[in-house]
Order: structure tokens, then C-alpha cells, then sequence
């Protein structure tokens, strides 16, 4: 982005100076738009942060999110340029328990993004997991796309299994299909399957698939503790057509451009879609302190050792053999061939 002082009339000090800007005009993209597919953040939090006054158009400090964004305009957050928008990248990361998402928190608590291993764009999630829950999570470049997968409207299908303490039958789970209103608030249709359950001295210790299209804060947990059970365990498997997979714990990978177009051309801009077909950032490992591997899952595939690490974690077999079997004879040792002229022994 350029400036352009016959528009916008930037002061020659180059202070920001506050101002409220008037009603936008025709032509360009609102700010929140703009800075949401830059990857700064939701168009909700764009929001915010103009009401914080953190964001600048051509060093003059907004205080409207009325406003839109020409080619030539120069963006600022916190004083920091905001470049162009790429295009739109999205990632699968294994999100283990004890991770906030954020990128601050107040408690000063460990985030997701300070986790996530370097070369990655600024990145926004879809989407929340809580502190205490694990498995998949989607992170994009693109606040647009971000906010299009969130929305309630667009009906994708989150999974999640869930450990839970207590007891509970199918027949009552079914039940949630019509939707639960828990402390006031309406919770749409929500298909849950028990599918084992383990009695013990203290209860039974329960394994529930959850399937849902609405994603509301900590809607798994409600919902279930609202049955009288309590979750001690949650692990999202899967967002819309993406899967955990064989993500291990902490480790982030990023989708195909192909794959992208192929599934989610309808919440991007169509400038801003990718090409090519691979992915430029390959699957790595987040350096997560305490991680803890994760439980097989229904649908992972086997994981193949080699033969060294067969060999390795497999001790030796002693062969037996039977009574009354004859057992082989030992093979005799060859002997080097004597030199020529050499004394014979006892002699």
C-alpha cells in the first residue's frame, strides 16, 4: 500500500493524529473486511480494536469502523504496517490441553500461537477449543474464511468425543436431537452416541461421540454436564470435511491450495483463492512442554514400525523343542587351511 496525500491529507509530522472519519464512501473494501483478510483478526475484533483506537488509515487513528480501504491506503495496527492480503492459507493443528487460544491472555497463561513453530503468517483460529480440551484446530490467514466456517448459518459439522463420569442412558441422549435450553440459553440439535461405558467403585466412566452444527462457548460441556454428567476429557475430531487424522499432539500441518479450492471456495473472495496445489509449509511438531501422546482413535490408521524398531521392541525367541524331538546337530566350526610346511602338532 502507498499513500496517496491528495485523498487522505496526512499530516507532513506523520503523527497519527484522531479523527472521526466521516461515512465511507462508494468503492473498496470496509476496513473490518480489509484487516479480517489481512489476518489481524475477526471482523469483531477489528471492531474492538477501533474502538480501542489501535487502528490507523493514513496516519489518522480511527474511531468508526465505517470506513473503507482504496489501493494506495496505508493501514497501521499498533503502528505496525499491515501488508497486503495473501492468499488464503488454512492449517490442522493438534491443540494440546493447557494451551489458551488467544494470542494475550491477561493470566499470562501459555496461548496456542506462542506455541506454533516459526515461518508461519499471523494466524487467527476458527473457532476456540478451551483450556482444557484437545484435538483439532483449524488456523487461517484469512479472517473472512475464519468467520464464514464459525458462522451458526453455514451449519459445518463439528465432532467431538468426550470422557465423561457419570451415568446415562441412549435413549436420553437421543433426546438432544430436538435441542436443550441450559441456564437460558437454546442449544440447536445436537446427535450423540454412547459408545462404551465402564463401571467402577465410584460410577461409570463414559465414552460419548458428539456431533453438532452450532459450536457455541463450551457447548459439549454444558450440554452433557446439564444430563448430570461431568467431562473430564474432550477431544475435537474433527471441523466440517477436515480430520485430526494422525496429527500427534501439538503438531501442526498445513492443507493443500487444491483442497482449499475444492472446499471452501465459497467463503473466500475469489482473489483471494489460492494456487498451485502444494502446500508451502510441511508438518511439524510445536514445542509443547509436558505433551502427552494422544489415545487411537476410531478411523486412525495403524502406525508401521521399521524393522529395526520391530526388532527392538520384540525380545529374542528362544526356540524349544519337544520331548522326545532330536534336536539338530551343532554345525562344526571351519578351520583355516594349514600353510604348507607348518610342524605338526606333537611332534
Amino acid at each position: 500500500m502507498v499513500h496517496d496525500p491528495h485523498r487522505t491529507g496526512r499530516p507532513a509530522s506523520g503523527q497519527a493524529q484522531s479523527a472521526q472519519v466521516g461515512p465511507a464512501e462508494p468503492g473498496g473494501d470496509r476496513i473490518a473486511k480489509a484487516l479480517a483478510r489481512a489476518g489481524v483478526g475477526s471482523r469483531r475484533d477489528v471492531e474492538q480494536m477501533i474502538a480501542a483506537g489501535r487502528v490507523a488509515l493514513n496516519g489518522r487513528v480511527l474511531t468508526t469502523p465505517a470506513v473503507k480501504v482504496e489501493p494506495g491506503d496505508i493501514l497501521t495496527v499498533d503502528g505496525q504496517v499491515v501488508n497486503e492480503a495473501e492468499p488464503a492459507r488454512l492449517f490442522r493443528y493438534h491443540k494440546p490441553v493447557g494451551l489458551v487460544t488467544t494470542h494475550k491472555d491477561p493470566q499470562g497463561r501459555p496461548t496456542v500461537f506462542e506455541a506454533l513453530p516459526a515461518g508461519l503468517p499471523r494466524l487467527i483460529s476458527v473457532g476456540r477449543l478451551d483450556l482444557n480440551s484437545e484435538g483439532l484446530l483449524l488456523l487461517t490467514n484469512d479472517g473472512g474464511l475464519a468467520r464464514g466456517l464459525e458462522l451458526p448459518a453455514t451449519a459445518i459439522q463439528r465432532r467431538y468425543r468426550a470422557r465423561a463420569h457419570g451415568r446415562i442412558t441412549q435413549e436420553r441422549l437421543d433426546r438432544l436431537k430436538d435441542g436443550i435450553t441450559v441456564e437460558g440459553v437454546r442449544y440447536g440439535a445436537i446427535d450423540a452416541k454412547l459408545d462404551k461405558a465402564k463401571e467402577g467403585p465410584q460410577g461409570s466412566n463414559l465414552w460419548i461421540t458428539v456431533t453438532l452444527a452450532e459450536g457455541k462457548n463450551r457447548e459439549v460441556r454444558r450440554v452433557l454436564e446439564a444430563l448430570g454428567l461431568k467431562v473430564n476429557r474432550l477431544i475435537r475430531l474433527s471441523y466440517g470435511p477436515f480430520a485430526l487424522g494422525t496429527l500427534q499432539v501439538g503438531e501442526i500441518e498445513e492443507v493443500g491450495p487444491r483442497v482449499i479450492r475444492e472446499q471452501l471456495a465459497e467463503h473466500i473472495a475469489p482473489e483471494n483463492l489460492p494456487k498451485g496445489d502444494r502446500p508451502q509449509f510441511h508438518r511439524a511438531q510445536t514445542p509443547t512442554p509436558g505433551r502427552r501422546a494422544r489415545p487411537a482413535l476410531a478411523g486412525d490408521a495403524p502406525q508401521r514400525r521399521s524393522g529395526e524398531a520391530r526388532a527392538a521392541a520384540e525380545p529374542a525367541k528362544k526356540k524349544t523343542y519337544k520331548a522326545g524331538w532330536a534336536k539338530p546337530k551343532p554345525k562344526a566350526r571351519a578351520h583355516p587351511p594349514k600353510k604348507p610346511g607348518a610342524p605338526k602338532r606333537g611332534r
